[in-house]
């Protein structure tokens, strides 16, 4: 993600009930990035369920209200895909967060 001009806020972000595995931020948005490792592309996107969208917004909640510098910037609910004998990939908007 840094070689794609991200710089990492925070890894393994944890708060009551939710957990995000990256925050970072690129100009004027920062992402909260769920990281899955399946067998599959799509069960690794399937993974991230409605539960576990409700988790990471509550955390993602958590993080902006003791991040303040953030808060004026958008927002958005990505995914990183790990398959084996793939390059890891960016899904960008692959979950809509309940802020």
């Amino acid at each position: 993600m840094r070689l794609h001009g991200w710089r990492i806020l925070n890894l393994s972000y944890t708060a009551h009930g939710g957990e995000i595995d990256i925050v970072a931020r690129r100009a004027g948005l920062v992402i909260f990035v769920e990281v899955k490792a399946r067998q599959t592309r799509d069960g690794a996107l399937f993974a991230i369920d409605g539960p576990k969208v409700q988790r990471i917004s509550k955390a993602a909640r958590h993080w902006l209200a003791r991040h303040h510098a953030h808060q004026a910037c958008s927002f958005r609910g990505d995914a990183m895909l790990l398959v084996p004998w793939r390059l890891p990939e960016h899904v960008p908007g692959a979950f809509e967060l309940a802020l």
